[in-house]
């Protein structure tokens, strides 16, 4: 009767773990919280069982077993507030923690200083603490209330599903954590441990979170934070043009006080170019992250796209557009050349397939970059059934064993740690037309990207008219040898 409780706390945490892994995938948030199951889930199941049995060295044994998941529970809670807070510098203190458990864990296995036997109450046994348990308890209190402070100190910060997110997760947390009433139990006070109530409540409110505002999506959470970034930077792109309209005039002004010795040279003619051109320097810093958070936005919401929006573009007028629009490093733009380029028209959305364009291009600069040579050539080919823009760039090439992969959500093959989303983001914009991409490439040869669109059967415009399947897949072709 005792063990009914906790068995099936224990198993819904192991099923709900197994259930966010193979959905979410394990990502860093998805991959603290499922830790935060199983450990869970096993200290639970561990009870259960151990309020069952009389045989005393197999009952030694569950203490020992439930304890040493219950050590890594409080490092466990701080590792998923630290993700979902997003704050990366925290993780070292994370490790640490993790190695403080560890250390504890080596003094649970090799001696009775931690767990000094078990106590027999009404409903089973129960471990008994000794004399390095206090370390543990003293644990447990820094690390969460340290995860409760940056995620309290993040959601005042936060707006929107964001800050709700948040604040569910302080919610939930804080009633996991008055689960730790159950250590009195280990100091020799007799009562069935609640524990396991405040469990299930907060696993509740996890599901909330998760189910209604995609807590552990990656995706979600990275829209928040790209919308949340849009504000200062636009407020810093107005100060940059500020700056590139009136500080030219004011260091004319000083040039002009110095030649007429009103005052000392106190600044080197090195520095004066410099601020001249730091304005504009900022302001096209700025543009370029714009342009990855438009990229990012369109990739995060491609499943919501209204295709009523669409209509008739020219691929020509869309490709002069990129090239004008994308911010080049000085000597980036005489890498790309415009070769055979006939123009038809596409039916679908002259933005996106900007942002697709500003994404081969970002990606085959870095690849020409690494390579230490290379070009960036943009072509079209015309078909009764397909037309063709090609994009093909004399870099780094893709291995044979990435080149399946290259279309995949959070695939990359930057040593920098891309975000593994620009590609994906390519092929939902062309399936969205009706169209396709493919890849084909040769290690330190080039890599070529076919964006194929169907040709338009209705000239006239009529969209009503146009037949094509939506459905289109990407294709990844081979290796040229």
């Amino acid at each position: 009767m005792y063990s009914l409780l906790p068995a099936l706390v224990s198993s819904i945490f192991l099923g709900y773990g197994v259930f966010v892994a193979c959905t979410q995938g394990f990502t860093r948030i998805g991959t603290s919280f499922f830790v935060l199951c199983i450990t869970s889930a096993i200290w639970q199941g561990t009870w259960a069982v151990l309020f069952q049995v009389h045989d005393p060295q197999f009952a030694m044994f569950l203490v020992k077993l439930g304890y040493l998941l219950i050590l890594f529970l409080p490092t466990s809670l701080y590792h998923f507030l630290t993700e979902i807070s997003l704050k990366e510098n925290e993780r070292r203190l994370v490790y640490l923690s993790y190695g403080v458990a560890g250390i504890l864990a080596l003094a649970l296995l090799g001696s009775d200083y931690f767990v000094n036997g078990y106590y027999t109450y009404f409903f089973g046994r129960y471990p008994k603490a000794g004399l390095l348990h206090p370390l543990h308890v003293l644990q447990t209190v820094i690390v969460v209330n340290r995860g409760l402070y940056i995620t309290f100190r993040q959601q005042q910060n936060a707006t929107g599903n964001r800050r709700v997110r948040l604040r569910m997760c302080i919610g939930a947390v804080l009633t996991y954590f008055f689960a730790a009433v159950d250590y009195l139990c280990n100091y020799g006070i007799e009562f069935y441990p609640p524990g396991v109530i405040f469990l299930a409540i907060s696993l509740g409110i996890f599901t909330i979170a998760i189910v209604r505002y995609d807590l552990l999506n990656p995706l979600a959470i990275a829209a928040t934070v790209a919308h949340e970034m849009r504000t200062p930077l636009l407020s810093i792109r107005n100060q940059a043009r500020g700056m590139a309209r009136d500080l030219p005039l004011l260091l004319h002004g000083y040039e002009l006080a110095v030649k007429a010795g009103l005052c000392e040279p106190s600044i080197r003619p090195g520095t004066i170019k410099f601020l001249s051109t730091i304005g504009g320097t900022i302001t096209h810093e700025v543009d370029r992250a714009n342009n990855a958070l438009d990229m990012m936005l369109a990739s995060l919401k491609m499943d919501k796209i209204d295709t009523s929006t669409f209509t008739f573009h020219s691929v020509q007028a869309c490709v002069a557009e990129s090239i004008e629009r994308y911010t080049f490093e000085p000597g980036e733009r005489a890498q790309v050349s415009i070769g055979e380029l006939r123009d038809f028209q596409f039916y679908g959305s002259q933005t996106l397939l900007t942002m697709v364009l500003f994404n081969l291009i970002k990606n085959a600069l870095y690849a020409i970059k690494a390579a230490g040579k290379g070009e960036i050539e943009i072509s079209t080919v015309l078909a009764p059934t397909v037309n063709t823009l090609r994009f093909t760039d004399t870099g780094t090439g893709v291995s044979q064993d990435a080149l399946p992969k290259v279309f995949d959500p959070f695939f990359t093959t930057k040593k920098s740690g891309g975000s593994g989303i620009g590609l994906a983001f390519c092929q939902r914009v062309m399936t969205s037309f009706g169209g396709s991409i493919r890849c084909e490439s040769a290690p330190g040869k080039f890599t070529t990207f076919s964006l194929e669109f169907p040709v338009l059967q209705n000239k006239s415009g009529d969209a009503a008219a146009l037949k094509f399947d939506q459905t289109s897949t990407v294709n990844t072709l081979p290796p040229t040898q």
